[in-house]
Order: structure tokens, then C-alpha cells, then sequence
């Protein structure tokens, strides 16, 4: 008897592999799959400006790397003892003005070089929902606990939506036209927003992705993370405590898919052997002077020595 339907994926002709560079930008959902590739050692650039839900926010953010427009002091602002961007994450913030301004345009320089380059580019959009500045009458990508007030919410059309992943396809096009583009859509719930509203959002991004999927080249891809877990995984088991995020096992589950799908199957060994040693790395020893324990350590660093001799971008 079978109690439950798995979404069929086809496999990838653009797997990863660990020649493969990887760009993941978009949701806290794009942070644990890239926390997954970073643990098996791929070459993966996560979120350098932090998190960041919608996709307005992100394709600001991918033309101000791919044109190298640099934050000057006038993107930047004072609030709470600390300088922030409205364009990235608070993460970022500093409560020095030009470390803070240092600190944006290295990693602007940064996301520049690893777009350039590579051959993976991962967006993963969390919501629809956005906060405009009425000030300046922007979109803003988080706001840094300035009073709500100086804020209008709003959602995104499907239109608005399309015309922002078109415009972030061509400026990822002008300096890498051969990179594979994958979307996805986070499967963590914005409950603050509302349950019903919630499904709008994603509805929305889910709509306007396929709009663009639709017309676009074969270096285009979707991976369905939302639909995973709504469908897959529809048991209130599979998420975290907050009953929004997806749990560590739901993740884990949604890394397989993936990794099924995505990921090269000639490098499976490899990820094996990776896993072991970073097993292998987190092994606290009750005797760590004992010869048992110097033989483990040797055997440790040996395995250590001939992968890192394979793939010398490997490091531990």
C-alpha cells in the first residue's frame, strides 16, 4: 500500500558536481540548503548580505553587484546604535558608519566575482509581501526595527512579480550567460502575514516564476521545495516547534530530493567520504592521549589529505 504521493522530479542535465560553483541568495530556506552544500564541501556562496524574502529585494540587490554600484552614505542610515542598508539584512550592520560602508561594498565585490563565475545560481523566494519606505518610496529588504509607521505593506502582483525575475535573468545574463538559474520557493510559512494570506504570497511567486519558466531558455529551472513539503511532507511532525519552519528531518528529506535530482550521482562517493571525515571531526574522544584515539586522528587526517589532494578547494 502506498499512503502518500512523491512529487516526481526530473533528473537535472545540469547536475552539481564539485567542479560546480554555487551562488544561493533568497530566504532562510536558502540558507539551510546552502548550510547542506557547505557541509558536503561544495563551492557555495550563501546569502553574503544576509537574508532576503522577496524578490524585488533580491534583484536590486543582484544589479547593484552585477552593475558594481557601490553603497555610499547615502544608502545607509543611523537607528538603534547602529549603521544599517534597507537593502540587506541587519546581519550586516555596524555601529561603525565607514566599517559599514566598507563591509557592503567588499561583499557587493564579492557576489560580483562568485555571479561571474558561477554555474549554479540558486534564488529562493520566501513571500510576496513587501514593505515600502514612504519616505523614499522604496521596497525595502528588512527594516531594522525603524517603527512600522514609516512603512506601507503591500503585496506584489504576479505582473510585478514576472517583470522583476525578467529584469534579474538579464542583469545575471551580462556577465554570466551560461549559468544555470534555479528557482525555488521557500516552503517556511509567514504566519504574521496571515494563514490566508500567507497562500497568496506564495501563489503569487509560484505563478510568476512559471509565467517567466514558460518563455524563457532550457538554463532556466524550478525545484519544488514548497511543493514538497505541502504535499510530501503534510504533517504537522515535519515542521519545527514554531509549526512554520520545516523541521531538521523535513529538511534533511528535501536535501535527498535535491541531491536525487540535482546533484551529480559520479560524485556520490565523494560526499560519502566527506561526510564521514566531518563525522569524523565532531568525535569528542573520552581518552585523547590514548593510542586508540592517535590511531583514529591518523586515520582522520589521512582520509583528509587524499581528498583534499582530488579537490584542492576542499577544506577542513
Amino acid at each position: 500500500m502506498q499512503f502518500r504521493i512523491q512529487i516526481p522530479i526530473p533528473k537535472s542535465n545540469h547536475v552539481i558536481d564539485y567542479n560546480s560553483r554555487i551562488v544561493s541568495l533568497g530566504s532562510c530556506f536558502a540558507e539551510n540548503m546552502g548550510e547542506k552544500l557547505g557541509y558536503f564541501k561544495f563551492r557555495n556562496t550563501v546569502n553574503p548580505f544576509g537574508i532576503i524574502f522577496n524578490p524585488v529585494s533580491i534583484e536590486k540587490l543582484l544589479s547593484r553587484a552585477i552593475n558594481q554600484v557601490e553603497f555610499t552614505e547615502a544608502d545607509i542610515f543611523f537607528h538603534n546604535e547602529r549603521w544599517h542598508c534597507f537593502e540587506v539584512h541587519s546581519d550586516v550592520s555596524h555601529a561603525n558608519k565607514e566599517v559599514c560602508l566598507a563591509i557592503l561594498n567588499e561583499m557587493l565585490q564579492h557576489l560580483h566575482d562568485q555571479l561571474a563565475t558561477a554555474t549554479h545560481i540558486i534564488l529562493t523566494y520566501g513571500t510576496s509581501w513587501v514593505y515600502r519606505h514612504k519616505a523614499s518610496q522604496l521596497v525595502v529588504a528588512n527594516c531594522h526595527k525603524v517603527p512600522q509607521v514609516q512603512f506601507d505593506k503591500e503585496i506584489l502582483s504576479i505582473d510585478t512579480i514576472a517583470k522583476s525575475i525578467q529584469y534579474t535573468i538579464a542583469t545575471i545574463r551580462k556577465i554570466n550567460p551560461n549559468g544555470l538559474i534555479l528557482f525555488t520557493v521557500s516552503p517556511v510559512r509567514h504566519s504574521k502575514d496571515g494563514f490566508v494570506e500567507n497562500q497568496r504570497s506564495k501563489a503569487h511567486l509560484i505563478s510568476a516564476i512559471h509565467q517567466i519558466l514558460n518563455l524563457k531558455s532550457q538554463a532556466l529551472k524550478y525545484f519544488p521545495s514548497y511543493e514538497i513539503m505541502m504535499d510530501e511532507l503534510r504533517d504537522y511532525r515535519f515542521y519545527a516547534e514554531d509549526m512554520l519552519h520545516p523541521s531538521a528531518i523535513a529538511i534533511d528529506y528535501i536535501w535527498e530530493r535535491f541531491t536525487e535530482t540535482w546533484i551529480s550521482e559520479s560524485v556520490y562517493a565523494v560526499m560519502e567520504e566527506v561526510n564521514s571525515i566531518q563525522k569524523g571531526l565532531l568525535h569528542k574522544p573520552f581518552h585523547p592521549d590514548s593510542e586508540s584515539h592517535k590511531h583514529f586522528s591518523k586515520k582522520l587526517h589521512d582520509k583528509m589529505e587524499r581528498l583534499q589532494q582530488q579537490f584542492p578547494h576542499i577544506q577542513f
